[in-house]
């Protein structure tokens, strides 16, 4: 293949978006995301290899799939996933995880109480989004029946703090992983711009992910205000007449000996030890000039912290529940297998999607330079965040995957933003204003698709752990995600593109939100 074939001066032109295209395509087309994913890094070793497949296959699986698997960092994102897992795994057959929600069920006393509640434990279960959705749901559905809260409500209240609060939250199973693929987009840009502090970009993400933080927020808007619309109107109507539902029990409730402390300590253990390395790692040397906090923050070791701050974890939650004789070494061990399997299917998809990442950069496709020159002239880049919004919410909503969508899009859009930033005579810095918000978008994007997707895992666990009808929590919840990924572009990634201030835009839409409920939504029932 010569050196130059399109008359822009690239490359591979077109053909350079040829990989991701076939990625999100058959994806969409057979919602097998690995698979996709590996036809995508395939395409791209082909187009490589000047058509010859004799050449790509082996170029595939050495310079693209075992390079990503092999780097160091990589490795410490997949121990660091399957540790937690596991960690998660044998705190819920301790039954520690249900102990510490029952303690604080007691706080609902009536309908508003008691989503209040719902809604706060999903908070503290950060740390996994699986764990929010399996347990919240189980436990919880007892009180809610007692208290003729729908079904549909309670799968709804579950969805909404399973995926987003995983997904802001410094530990979980979800950061490294958002990190990752960060750094990964950077390292797509040329020599010079690609040393960027990955978790302070995360960081500075959050108020941008409008959707996220909005869904957050809107759940105990709901419930304050007692007013419900559309369907889940009606669900919850027809529940206030309802008789109240025979009493659901678990087995993990009944083990002997299980406590809240089961399931607080490891966590405790897991972030303090994180947080400790990450701060010991950045710290200056001996001798250099003292630093602020946020930078010695900024500058540890996040891999490495939070590979050790698992296992501390993980550690914690055997000695207590394996220790006080709990649950038995066997039922430790199946626990530990449980909990990390359920994460294999997502580092898979994070493993390849590394690998056609890395084939996209400039050193071999250049996929996003050339995206990037054919969008300066058809889009103002003041608009890139709400169009990746709109992508990255289209893409997860057909695939069901946020993890499969945040690794298909997040190194192209990073690069091609640099790339409209710079071609419009802007800064093309990783603080850029547009340059989070596009980052933020992805982030946010996915998890408004994947919360509309009747095919997405959390959907259906969301709706199976609350005894929900799958299609009815669908039904329910598609209205109030909806309007909150309205809200979110017209208050939030459009304004934000043209200059408006974050934190103007964040209590302005949820004022908006609240005064919608108020006019559209209408009381269900007292209490």
């Amino acid at each position: 293949m010569s050196e130059i074939l399109f008359p822009n001066g690239h490359a591979y032109g077109c053909l350079s978006l040829l990989p991701p295209l076939c990625a999100i395509t058959l994806a969409i087309a057979t919602r097998r995301v690995v698979m996709s994913l590996l036809a995508g890094v395939f395409v791209a070793a082909l187009i490589l290899a000047g058509g010859n497949p004799l050449v790509a296959v082996p170029a595939m699986c050495e310079e693209h799939l075992w390079a990503s698997l092999s780097d160091p960092d990589h490795l410490r994102v997949f121990v660091f996933t399957l540790t937690m897992g596991a960690m998660v795994g044998v705190m819920q057959r301790g039954g520690g995880m249900e102990r510490a929600v029952g303690r604080l069920a007691v706080l609902a006393q009536g309908r508003r109480s008691g989503q209040l509640t719902v809604w706060l434990l999903g908070l503290i279960v950060f740390f996994d989004d699986y764990a929010n959705s399996l347990l919240l749901g189980h436990t919880m559905r007892p009180l809610t029946d007692r208290l003729k809260i729908s079904r549909e409500k309670l799968a709804y209240l579950v969805d909404s703090t399973a995926a987003p609060v995983s997904g802001i939250a410094l530990v979980s199973t979800w950061v490294a992983t958002e990190i990752g693929l960060i750094e990964a987009g950077f390292a797509g840009l040329p020599a010079g711009e690609t040393d960027v502090d990955g978790l302070a970009i995360f960081l500075a993400t959050i108020p941008y992910r409008f959707y996220v933080v909005l869904a957050l927020l809107f759940v105990p808007l709901v419930a304050i205000l007692g007013r419900d619309f559309g369907s889940m109107l009606v669900a919850e109507r027809e529940a206030a007449r309802a008789t109240e539902r025979p009493a659901v029990t678990s087995a993990a409730q009944s083990r002997a000996g299980a406590g809240w402390q089961d399931a607080f300590w490891p966590v405790v253990v897991m972030v303090g030890v994180t947080v400790a390395l990450i701060l010991a790692t950045g710290a200056p040397e001996t001798g250099a000039p003292p630093q602020d906090l946020l930078t010695t923050f900024g500058s540890g070791d996040t891999y490495l912290a939070l590979v050790y701050g698992s296992l501390a974890g993980l550690a914690t939650a055997i000695g207590f529940s394996w220790g006080r004789g709990v649950i038995d070494w066997d039922d430790v061990q199946q626990a530990s297998v449980s909990g990390a399997s359920h994460v294999v299917g997502a580092l898979a998809i994070l493993w390849v999607a590394w690998a056609l990442s890395e084939s996209t950069k400039a050193n071999y496709l250049g996929t996003g330079e050339y995206l990037g020159g054919l969008l300066q002239g058809a889009l103002d880049v003041r608009l890139l965040p709400t169009a990746v919004f709109i992508l990255a919410s289209l893409i997860a909503f057909a695939t069901g995957t946020s993890w499969g969508t945040m690794g298909i899009l997040m190194p192209l859009v990073i690069v091609v933003t640099h790339r409209m930033l710079s071609d419009s005579g802007l800064t093309a810095t990783p603080d850029n204003t547009i340059m989070v918000a596009a980052i933020g978008s992805v982030l946010a994007g996915a998890i408004f698709g994947d919360h509309c997707s009747p095919i997405s895992d959390t959907t259906v666990l969301s709706s199976q752990s609350s005894g929900c009808d799958h299609i009815a929590h669908v039904r329910t919840q598609l209205p109030y995600a909806a309007v909150v990924g309205g809200f979110s572009v017209l208050l939030g990634t459009l304004p934000v593109g043209f200059g408006a201030p974050v934190w103007i835009l964040l209590p302005t839409s949820l004022v908006g939100l609240a005064l919608f409920l108020l006019g559209i939504g209408k009381q269900t029932a007292p209490g």
